[in-house]
């Protein structure tokens, strides 16, 4: 049998096919990487879904035979299937303003406690159950979830993975099925929502008119298909005393559990509840992420990320901070006016270089994450030794020292890839060749570089800029 595993894994800025071979240890190589540009339609920003699936198609086939394909993506956004299984548009992107206003109208209507008592999720504006709010669903018969279409579009086999449907809100926490009263209450139509599959289960083999594109066949196998779900799958942690921060475009941070967190702290608190591998539960809060550093780099064209760390590192400390979750962060533009704008209004001066300004939104990033891993600790009562920050944002050396810094404890940097990892192990154990979570992490840990970073920084100097957020 093979080893060889592919991992499409689809971020909000970039896609990639992943190959991994498990026949000595695990080794992983991107086979093939693209951009994921949103696109400008009738006003509304769209993904460009039938560009990145055409992209899948030409990683698949540089792959060359696998034992399986998984495919993991970021969550919330979906296709409308009409009743010949058509797409009907093309998906809208979470960062459109349509959803302006929904969630405090559903609120109002249902009530936030039984929401949050329902789901377990936080109230993000993007969320699916506002997204279909806002949507027109006259003529759609089926609703799939950005993994799901691509699996669909793989395999002919219409379902949806349980890990993402956690996050559209209408799925019930507690039974991990389709909150069907509250769908009926919000006047959604039962029939959108597809069967549910758990991690490991096969969704089908490929069409034959896919295998005549990639020149093989092979099954595709349900994966964490929320990419957090697979990237803490990853977490290289030896034990339940770690919190987790998977960065990229967004940062995830919060601690592993067995059940969920349901108080009426927790969702003052804004935490979610999301579904992981094996029945358990991603106890976190999302922070906007490197998504403020991306559009800074937009907006300075020819500008060297490298150099303008290097710099930032020299920056006086705490000149400004920001708080990366305000809703004036949320869509693309012109950060840099953006951030300037918010420390003008918050009494400070702005910063007045690029590297300044990355010295900005690092340090207001690690208090992000700071605030995120200790109110998960304190409402979820999860003892956290280490932090194990992974994803493409455990490359930043500067970040990564702050976010130990920030949290006063020692942070386990790496993978980078821990989203495909998860991805291709869940695979792998589907097909027999690893036993369990804990197995599969241990592989990570073995096999993959990591870089620890211990607190270093001046505790009440981070106290203080604490305060200033507050």
């Amino acid at each position: 049998m093979s080893r060889r595993f592919a991992a499409v894994d689809l971020g909000a800025s970039s896609g990639r096919v992943m190959l991994a071979d498990l026949s000595d240890g695990l080794e992983l190589t991107e086979v093939r990487r693209f951009p994921n540009e949103p696109v400008t339609e009738a006003g509304r920003l769209h993904w460009d879904i039938t560009g990145l699936y055409s992209e899948i198609l030409d990683g698949l086939r540089d792959a060359g035979l696998v034992s399986s394909v998984g495919v993991d993506s970021w969550a919330v956004d979906y296709g409308l299937l009409d009743e010949s299984y058509r797409l009907m548009g093309n998906p809208v992107h979470y960062r459109d303003d349509r959803t302006q206003g929904v969630a405090e109208r559903v609120a109002g209507s249902v009530g936030a406690e039984t929401l949050y008592d329902v789901s377990g999720l936080q109230v993000l504006p993007f969320n699916t159950i506002y997204q279909l709010l806002a949507d027109r669903l006259d003529g759609a018969v089926t609703m799939l979830l950005i993994p799901d279409l691509i699996g669909y579009w793989l395999t002919g086999e219409v379902g949806a993975e349980v890990t993402n449907a956690s996050t559209t809100g209408l799925l019930d926490v507690r039974t991990r099925s389709w909150a069907f009263p509250l769908i009926e209450q919000l006047g959604l139509p039962a029939g959108l929502f597809p069967p549910l599959r758990q991690p490991g289960e096969a969704v089908g083999k490929l069409r034959r008119h896919v295998a005549d594109v990639v020149g093989w066949s092979a099954p595709v196998t349900a994966v964490g298909s929320h990419d957090t779900a697979s990237a803490v799958a990853a977490v290289p942690a030896s034990g339940p005393a770690f919190a987790y921060i998977s960065c990229g475009t967004w940062s995830l941070a919060g601690v592993e559990l067995p059940e969920p967190v349901l108080t009426p702290e927790s969702r003052a608190a804004n935490f979610t509840n999301e579904a992981g591998i094996d029945g358990t539960v991603r106890y976190l809060r999302n922070v906007m992420g490197l998504w403020l550093l991306q559009e800074c780099l937009r907006a300075w064209p020819g500008s060297d990320l490298r150099e303008l760390l290097k710099a930032a590192a020299g920056e006086r400390p705490f000149a400004a901070v920001v708080n990366p979750d305000e809703p004036v962060f949320l869509p693309p533009g012109d950060m840099p006016a953006r951030i300037a704008a918010e420390c003008r209004r918050t009494g400070q001066e702005p910063p007045s270089s690029p590297a300044a300004y990355v010295r900005c939104v690092l340090e207001s990033l690690a208090l992000g994450h700071r605030l995120a891993v200790r109110q998960a600790m304190e409402l979820s009562g999860r003892d956290v030794e280490v932090v194990h920050l992974v994803g493409g944002g455990s490359r930043n050396e500067l970040l990564c020292q702050f976010t130990a810094d920030a949290c006063g404890l020692p942070v386990v940097a790496g993978p980078a890839e821990a989203t495909a990892l998860g991805n291709v192990l869940v695979q792998a154990r589907s097909a027999g060749l690893v036993s369990d979570l804990a197995e599969m992490r241990s592989l990570v840990a073995a096999s993959q570089p990591l870089r620890r970073y211990e607190p270093s920084g001046d505790p009440q100097a981070w106290e203080k800029a604490a305060a200033r957020l507050a």
